[in-house]
């Protein structure tokens, strides 16, 4: 071979190289990227929706279909004897011979329990009028209380229930449901008691807005 043709064969090819081939000629598969698709027989795993802050507590909560359990409108109501922010204790006895309201919200401080209890607040001159004190219920600690409050310059007292016995005595404790999950929890719930400690009115499922002035009506009409 020639000095000439043994160069021009040893020159390396240029461009791109063609892919190897196999034994019998057939080009190798091309390497895929992996599927998001998920293999057969096994379902997709999903990712559980992350919960709002503070929804925990009721605020993206909601109450199963079963009723709760409790007393019925037209019963005595069940007597309590707990903490209210402050520092002291409050009664049924202390309401003796005259209309109470009594509203258990699921947390101090959030948005929906705080606009009920301003408007609670707003109507207390109202409620007083017509001989009708007003309380608010949670399982909050007394100091969380009275950091509600203050904040918000609340002049309804709050009661401290955390062993939940008021609250289960008025049937304002029960299961709840959260992105699928039920578990056990305050139930947004206001009772009104006459004058002769009977429960005149239930309300139950209760929606923040306007509600403070439907239960204003009501003891107006006792």
């Amino acid at each position: 071979m020639s000095k000439k043709m043994r160069k021009k064969s040893s020159r390396p090819a240029t461009g791109k190289t063609s892919r190897a081939t196999s034994a019998d000629g057939a080009k190798p598969p091309r390497k895929t990227s992996r599927s998001s698709a998920p293999a057969e027989g096994k379902k997709p795993k999903t990712r559980a929706p992350a919960s709002r802050a503070g929804s925990s507590h009721g605020e993206a909560q909601k109450p199963l279909k079963t009723p709760p359990s409790g007393p019925a409108e037209g019963s005595r109501a069940p007597s309590f004897r707990l903490p209210r922010d402050g520092g002291t204790q409050v009664s049924l006895s202390d309401f003796a011979g005259q209309k109470l309201v009594i509203f258990f919200y699921p947390r101090a401080d959030t948005p929906g329990c705080t606009r009920e209890a301003i408007d609670f607040t707003r109507l207390a001159k109202a409620f007083a009028a017509c001989g009708t004190a007003v309380l608010g219920v949670s399982a909050d600690t007394v100091k969380a209380q009275e950091s509600f409050r203050t904040k918000h310059k609340l002049s309804v007292p709050l009661i401290s229930d955390e062993t939940h016995s008021m609250l289960e005595a008025y049937g304002a404790w029960g299961e709840k449901s959260m992105y699928g999950r039920t578990f056990l929890g305050i139930l947004r719930t206001t009772v009104l008691v006459d004058a002769k400690g009977r429960i005149a009115r239930i309300w139950r499922r209760v929606k923040v807005d306007g509600h403070a002035d439907e239960v204003l009506a009501a003891a107006q009409s006792l």
